[in-house]
Order: structure tokens, then C-alpha cells, then sequence
């Protein structure tokens, strides 16, 4: 199933402000632009041989970190020269220049970050905690993403993707698994991020945030009618179930042998196709593949294991 390989997804951006306002920021200097400033690039840098003269490698998309061994380097430099390599450095432009651990703020990078418009923060964080919170926050907000129709639901612990036509009961099925005990995520649309090389989260867009459409009764609030352990923000994406409509002439998988997957954002997500019928009861079925599915993570296949049963009582009985 390579329904999502092809999928474009556009390039995204944060503003510097909300940086700002999620790290609790110390603003030393904004220039009159600064609510159209964005942040495009998910890395950072500490700009330890860029304050040397060393610029051949340099990004300018990255956010520049001041620490205690830039700052001390600096420390050791004459106002002059220090003004100088400063002012390389914001020559540059870099989208924005944070200084770490509360250091004290040399006249210097103020002076060229008012000559270049620059943004200049700073926190009380140290440099390697504050780098890291930072990176984590961007890499989530400027991850890859893509908008499908289906419905995000979390089944004992595991992110089950519910994928299939308009009207296969996805919605209906959600409710039930959410009536016994389990958590919705989205409906309807489901938004995925691929965040790191190993990991999609999934999420529901802001306007139907927690709401399910029930055919025939409208608009449902799962929060409100089933409470705030019925619902839960965002859940990464550890299983795909399809379903369809039973086809009698198509044979279906009847072992667990067979390895479906679909690619979505360059990740193969394992997925298994449900068929469905009058009398097959989705939620229970649902449950059983995801805790499958959690199983075989675990170490454990028991398709495998009955396969081995199998080719064990062959032997046995030839002999």
C-alpha cells in the first residue's frame, strides 16, 4: 500500500515570537518587524569557529546560541576586536541570537544586533538543557505533515490509524472503542507529523478538536459526554487498520503471516485490512490487532508460533 508515497507537504514555519513566549524569554532587543520574523530551520548552533572567522560551513536559517564558552572567549577579547567578530557574525543575519545561562550581555552584541536587526534574547537555562528543549520544540513544530481523512484513536497504549471509504463505520467504531475505555484522538481529519527518522504523530486540527459526526445524530462532543480521560491531544502512529467492505471474491489474510505496510512521510507503518460486515463487532476486533501488534514489538509472533506448531506435527508424523 503505497497510497501516501508520493504525497508533497509543504515547508513550515514558527514565529520567533512564539519561541519567545514558550521558552519565557528575556527580550534585550526586537526590531520593528519582529512579529513577520520566522523560524524555518529546526537545528541551532553555538557559533563557536564562526566567532573565530571561520564562516565557510555557516547557516545563516539557524538560531545562534551564546554560551558560557562563547561568552568566555569573547570575555578574554579587546572591546575592539570583539566588536568586530560580533559584527561578522551579524552580518550574517541569522533569524535570532539567544544568550544562555544568564550570562551578562556585552555592549558589543547588543551594538551589532541593533546595527543588523537582529533579535536578541536571553535565558537563565544552561546551554546544552536549553539547546536540546529547543530542538525537540522546532523539530515538532516545523515537522513534515500531511492532512488525511481517517480516524486517530489511541487502543492500550497503541496509535491505531483507522483509514477506509466514507460511511465504513470508522466514526461509529471510535465511539465504541472510546465507551470501552479507550482514547480518540481525531476524527474525520487526522493531522501526521513525521517528528523524528522513526516516529509519526498524529493530531486533530484545532476546529474539531475532540468532536466526532455521528450520521443521523450530528455532532458529538467525546469530551464533554465522556470526560477528559476519553480524549487525548496527540498519539504517535504505531498501526494503520483499512477498512472495507467484505468482498467474497478476495481472500483476505486468515494466518497473520503476511507483512502489509503503508508508507506515509517516508515511514513504513505496519498495516492490516479489516473487512467488513453486518454482525462482525469492529471495537473488539480493533482491540485484539493493536494489543497483536504490541505483541509482536514485544518479541512475540503468534502467527510464527503456530506456524512452527504446524511444521513440528509434519515432522512428527512423517516419522
Amino acid at each position: 500500500m503505497d497510497e501516501f508515497l508520493n504525497e508533497s507537504y509543504e515547508e513550515y514555519s514558527v514565529a520567533t515570537r512564539e519561541i519567545v513566549k514558550e521558552f519565557k524569554l528575556e527580550t534585550l532587543f526586537e526590531p520593528e518587524d519582529i512579529l513577520n520574523r520566522v523560524i524555518s530551520c529546526a537545528d541551532v548552533n553555538r557559533p563557536g569557529l564562526p566567532l573565530s572567522g571561520f564562516f565557510d560551513c555557516f547557516d545563516k536559517r539557524r538560531i545562534q546560541l551564546i554560551g558560557r564558552a562563547e561568552h568566555q572567549y569573547l570575555s578574554q577579547l579587546s572591546s575592539e576586536d570583539r566588536l568586530y567578530r560580533l559584527e561578522k557574525l551579524g552580518a550574517q543575519k541569522p533569524p535570532a541570537i539567544i544568550i544562555t545561562s544568564a550570562l551578562p550581555v556585552f555592549d558589543e552584541i547588543l551594538s551589532a544586533s541593533i546595527k543588523y536587526k537582529i533579535p536578541l534574547y536571553r535565558t537563565d537555562v544552561t546551554t546544552s538543557r536549553f539547546q536540546s528543549a529547543l530542538i525537540a520544540f522546532l523539530t515538532v513544530s516545523l515537522a513534515p505533515r500531511i492532512t488525511r481523512h481517517g480516524v486517530l484513536v489511541e487502543v492500550y497504549g497503541e496509535g491505531v490509524l483507522m483509514l477506509g471509504d466514507s460511511g465504513i463505520g470508522k466514526s461509529e467504531t471510535a465511539i465504541e472503542l472510546v465507551k470501552r475505555g479507550h482514547r480518540l484522538i481525531a476524527d474525520d481529519a487526522v493531522e501526521i507529523k513525521r517528528v523524528s527518522e522513526k516516529t509519526l504523530v498524529g493530531s486533530a486540527p484545532p476546529i474539531i478538536k475532540h468532536f466526532v459526526e455521528l450520521r443521523g445524530i450530528g455532532i458529538v462532543d467525546v469530551r464533554r459526554i465522556f470526560g477528559m480521560g476519553a480524549v487525548k491531544d496527540t498519539e504517535k502512529i504505531d498501526m494503520i487498520i483499512k477498512l472495507e467492505q467484505w468482498d467474497k471474491n478476495k481472500t483476505y489474510d486468515r494466518m497473520g503471516l503476511e507483512t502489509e505496510t503503508t508508507t506515509i512521510l517516508g515511514l513504513d507503518i505496519t498495516t492490516t485490512t479489516i473487512p467488513v460486515r453486518p454482525g462482525r463487532n469492529l471495537a473488539i476486533i480493533i482491540e485484539i490487532a493493536a494489543m497483536n501488534n504490541r505483541q509482536k514489538k514485544m518479541g512475540y509472533n503468534t502467527a510464527e508460533e503456530f506456524n512452527k506448531r504446524i511444521e513440528e506435527s509434519i515432522k512428527n508424523n512423517k516419522s
